[in-house]
């Protein structure tokens, strides 16, 4: 059953609030995340289809140590609020993710890679976010792209555009389906009032503040979602102290996906079959080289068929600030 929260701020407003859940990030010294999609009210905001919400959190003793993993059929977009984490992958790459910073990642045919927290890094907050790449994109060769987006001033807010495009600034980084992502830092008691693109939905993920969203609350962790339909999205931060957000968007994703583990698929049995690949070191998937320790094995496959979802009909977006 849908979260109550979710049908009732819909029906008043036109804006959802998606609820995030507890989970445990794999590996070793695990951390846990609040994860906000997918969940049964909405699978995809665009093709976003996978938004993790950490800390701020003491690293734990060691570090975050986050073994060689696979993907296949999706981005990665790492970014972080603070501490760095290196990142290696099997396209050779080896970097650093740093606060305000854009690392993407592309696994389409497969690509493997590894996180571990720098020694100098004890507290880690960022957001990690997947994007599924269309049926005709799957296959697609493993990438690596950084980017740095300079700070935007708006009236009593701060904006980093790291992919797509947002009040005149553009990111260069490429993707297979038109995204926006973006960092909205808000001052105290600040507003702001953002022409978007109607043809996209669109998903503000609050970090930290009291935030409304075309007038609806929207708790720290969770994710307020907005239809097709809307020219303008007015953000408010009503605390004394500052407010953050991460505003992900694109235009409806109709494709069904199966996700299960690190793979965006179609199918049951395509989980199989690059399951099967990571745990025979296929070369689908490539090694991680610099990395002094064992690959993350692959968990068991449920015995029952992982069907395809998709989001729920679509609906335009309704209420007050709309066109």
């Amino acid at each position: 059953m849908s979260d109550p929260r979710v049908a009732q701020a819909g029906s008043a407003t036109g804006v959802e609030v998606l609820p995030a859940r507890d989970v445990p990030l794999g590996g070793p010294r695990a951390l846990r995340v609040r994860r906000t999609i997918p969940q049964r009210a909405r699978t995809l905001i665009g093709a976003w289809c996978f938004a993790d919400h950490y800390g701020p959190v003491e690293v734990p003793a060691g570090g975050m140590d986050l073994p060689p993993h696979p993907h296949t059929g999706l981005q990665t977009v790492s970014w972080l609020f603070s501490g760095t984490i290196e990142h290696r992958d099997s396209l050779g790459t080896h970097s650093l993710i740093r606060p305000g910073e854009l690392n993407l990642m592309t696994g389409g045919h497969g690509i493997a890679h590894s996180e571990v927290s720098t020694a100098d890094t004890t507290v880690l907050h960022g957001v990690q976010l997947w994007v599924a790449l269309p049926d005709a994109d799957r296959e697609a060769g493993r990438d690596f792209q950084h980017y740095v987006p300079e700070p935007v001033r708006l009236d009593g807010a701060e904006l980093r555009v790291f992919l797509g495009s947002l009040e005149g600034e553009t990111s260069p980084v490429r993707t297979f389906t038109p995204l926006l992502g973006a960092q909205l830092d808000l001052e105290p008691y600040a507003t702001v009032t953002l022409s978007i693109d109607p043809g996209f939905e669109h998903g503000l993920l609050v970090d930290a503040g009291d935030v409304r969203l075309d007038g609806t609350a929207v708790p720290a962790a969770e994710l307020g979602y907005v239809a097709p339909g809307a020219g303008t999205l007015t953000v408010t931060n009503r605390s004394d102290g500052p407010a953050r957000a991460v505003l992900l968007g694109g235009p409806p994703f109709e494709e069904e996906i199966v996700m299960w583990w690190n793979f965006v698929v179609r199918d049951h049995e395509e989980i199989l079959r690059a399951r099967r690949d990571w745990e025979a070191a296929s070369g689908r998937f490539g090694s991680v080289e610099g990395y002094h320790g064992h690959r993350l094995p692959a968990p068991p496959v449920p015995d029952v068929i992982i069907k395809p979802r998709r989001n729920p009909p679509r609906r335009t977006a309704a209420g007050p600030g709309r066109v």
